[in-house]
């Protein structure tokens, strides 16, 4: 039997059947919204929350991790800012969501997503996830980058730069604008351009969130991910992608001459 044709011996049949009994009991629609934003709360809220519980739970060990300085981190003041903007900000993606479900209904299509009974293959997921993640890539760091052009930057990009030592929360303090089209967009779009199961889409969309999230907590977790971040925050002209590879191609992985912030 071909492993990646099917999710034979590596989904417990009762995990398909519960799939099955959703899809059969709700419409794609709901399935999709209320899906994603179950998959938001899990993979940012709850470990942005669980990041800036450090200091009081583990003080030792967040000690021990830190990135960045007492003098550097911000108030409590600014952490309470930031979490009615990241607030605002997931209000404002859930409406252009529900915007799409019905654009995307209207239009004869139920969901954004595949969303069906069956499961998709293995090679099926595999294939998704990785071309999703270069395109995020892709999307990301052009965007990201473009932000950073003077005038960008200056009305939009500048508010997400306010932490320059940042927490978990503050990967989606940002401009509206810039919560759109270099947050929202960038991780959405790809699995919908290749019509992807709706489960594929949570777990990119998970994964991506939960990475975004460890990557501004300003701790050194995942193999330098966070440092590589804050040094971005710091000093603003380098380290514009996801995954480094854009940053390696075109040589934004060091530091350059700082022309613009």
């Amino acid at each position: 039997m071909d492993v990646l044709g099917d999710y034979s011996g590596f989904v417990n049949p009762r995990v398909e059947q519960f799939w099955s009994s959703i899809v059969d009991s709700y419409s794609p629609q709901r399935i999709e919204f209320v899906g994603t934003l179950l998959v938001q709360l899990v993979t940012f809220w709850l470990p942005s929350i669980g990041y800036l519980l450090l200091d009081t739970i583990a003080p030792s060990f967040s000690h021990r991790h830190k990135i960045q300085p007492a003098p550097k981190q911000p108030t409590r003041r600014d952490i309470a800012r930031c979490f009615i903007v990241v607030s605002q900000n997931q209000v404002l993606s859930s409406i252009l969501h529900l915007s799409l479900i019905s654009m995307t209904s209207r239009m004869g299509s139920k969901s954004s997503y595949r969303v069906d009974a069956s499961l998709p293959s293995l090679f099926e997921f595999i294939r998704d996830f990785v071309i999703s993640l270069l395109l995020r890539e892709a999307l990301f760091y052009y965007s990201h980058r473009l932000l950073h052009a003077p005038y960008f930057y200056v009305r939009i990009h500048k508010k997400h730069h306010k932490f320059t030592a940042p927490i978990a929360l503050a990967a989606q303090f940002a401009h509206p604008i810039e919560q759109i089209f270099a947050n929202a967009l960038p991780i959405s779009l790809p699995p919908q351009l290749l019509g992807s199961h709706v489960l594929t889409f949570w777990v990119f969309l998970g994964y991506e969130l939960f990475m975004t999230a460890t990557v501004h907590s300003g701790y050194d977790f995942f193999n330098n991910k966070a440092k590589m971040h804050d040094l971005h925050h710091e000093k603003f002209n380098l380290n514009y992608g996801s995954i480094g590879l854009l940053d390696w191609i075109h040589g934004t992985n060091k530091l350059g001459k700082r022309h613009s912030e």
